[in-house]
């Protein structure tokens, strides 16, 4: 008798970020798939990593979470690169990665730092991937960290180790599955979901209004998974994700492969862009964190915020450049390289985030309506995540049940009352 999961299908995933991508690629790949009885349909309102996947970090690391799919993922993630030159295509290598603590200098005085003021920068908001905590005591910096000023620098501890932590180009990574999902036979269309048909019995189909002609479809569908980002519940209104929004900047600086975290002391005649800002209950320091990347720039990230809501669609979200400019200037009070550096990227994303009490996310799995899956709330920690998420999704449609990894502490279950 043929397998439940040979029956014709039409699946559908909504969200074009890494990981709607990773779960149309690994759908893709499944030994069950048949392209002659399957058919699958990526559903993205603006254009593949609009959203944070094209404006992320980029770093993996085996000591991220959860520990449950970590591992996973990690591994996975070489052997894409492998298999398809990741090294080439999207940026993979291997990296250092440490935390240092220093007292930032004003080595250069801007404009702004020139002028005599009494502003203090607001109270650092951490983003939820800088809670975690070096894994080695504090030791000196490392000769090949040159790109740091030494008499900045008070500590440096080790995170972890080419053989632990690596990095892709989160945009080049993204776009590039997505490609390779396609060339596989998925469909990719560009339209924002606007309803899905489903009820006790199962999900029947997806509605969504085309970006170009604005014409309204329905396609039928036998399988749905929301992997929507922070837009999830616009689509899936029972989903607990919130989002919380990050600025980040790139800047020209050929520098040696690491991953950075810090936590700088500011200088007590320093001044902050903003004119927003309060006084710092806690102390005056900072903790951007900065990725080297193999294009000769360093990725560089700053503290999370609620003030301006989700909008509707990720073309719509505000950069503060007032925040990315903090952000590169908190920078150049410890580095000479990022100091004299172009910036040539000023962005702003939001990341998702579950927002049931104690539960750092992400969910992946049923939602309770048979045929309706979810994959969200990942947080930080979305690319190294994807892989992972992706083939877990894959076996979910095709073989009824996460095969991989043990990921009931996942389970939607937990966090979702799904209705109909």
């Amino acid at each position: 008798m043929a397998s439940e999961y040979q029956r014709p299908r039409n699946i559908v995933i909504v969200g074009g970020g890494i990981i709607g991508c990773t779960t149309a690629y690994f759908l893709t790949r499944h030994p069950a798939f048949n392209p002659a009885i399957h058919k699958i349909t990526l559903l993205e309102a603006q254009s593949i990593a609009s959203g944070a996947s094209g404006k992320a970090g980029g770093l993996l690391a085996l000591w991220a979470y959860p520990n449950n799919i970590v591992a996973l993922s990690y591994r996975l993630h070489a052997e894409l690169a492998k298999e398809h030159d990741g090294a080439k295509r999207w940026g993979y290598r291997a990296v250092h990665c440490g935390s240092v603590t220093a007292k930032g200098k004003i080595k250069a005085p801007t404009q702004k730092n020139a002028e005599a003021t009494t502003d203090v920068v607001e109270e650092w908001k951490k983003l939820p991937k800088t809670s975690i905590k070096s894994k080695t005591i504090a030791s000196e910096l490392p000769d090949d960290l040159d790109w740091l000023d030494s008499d900045s620098i008070r500590s440096y501890s080790e995170m972890g180790t080419p053989a632990t932590t690596a990095q892709v180009h989160p945009y080049l990574f993204t776009t590039s599955i997505a490609e390779l999902a396609a060339e596989k036979g998925a469909q990719i269309i560009m339209g924002a979901v606007t309803g899905i048909d489903k009820s006790t019995e199962g999900v029947k189909s997806v509605t969504y209004e085309d970006k170009a002609t604005k014409e309204v479809h329905t396609i039928p569908a036998t399988d749905v998974v929301v992997s929507a980002g922070p837009w999830t519940n616009t689509v899936l209104p029972e989903a607990p994700i919130e989002a919380l929004r990050a600025h980040s900047v790139v800047i020209k600086a050929d520098v040696s492969p690491y991953a950075v975290f810090t936590d700088i002391e500011l200088p007590k005649n320093y001044s902050a862009s903003r004119k927003d800002v309060k006084k710092r209950k806690h102390g005056r320091s900072v903790n951007p964190e900065m990725y080297a990347r193999p294009d000769g720039t360093v990725y560089a990230c700053g503290e999370g915020d609620s003030i301006i809501p989700l909008p509707r669609s990720s073309d719509l979200v505000e950069c503060d450049e007032s925040r990315c400019d903090d952000i590169s200037d908190y920078l150049s009070l410890i580095s000479e390289n990022l100091r004299n550096g172009e910036v040539v990227a000023k962005q702003a994303c939001y990341l998702p985030l579950v927002s049931s009490p104690g539960d750092r996310g992400p969910i992946i799995g049923k939602t309770g309506v048979p045929g309706l899956f979810i994959a969200a709330g990942h947080t930080c920690w979305g690319i190294q995540n994807s892989c992972a998420t992706g083939k877990l999704m894959s076996e979910f449609i095709f073989d009824g049940k996460a095969k991989s990894a043990n990921i009931d502490s996942l389970d939607p279950k937990h966090v979702m009352n799904m209705g109909v």
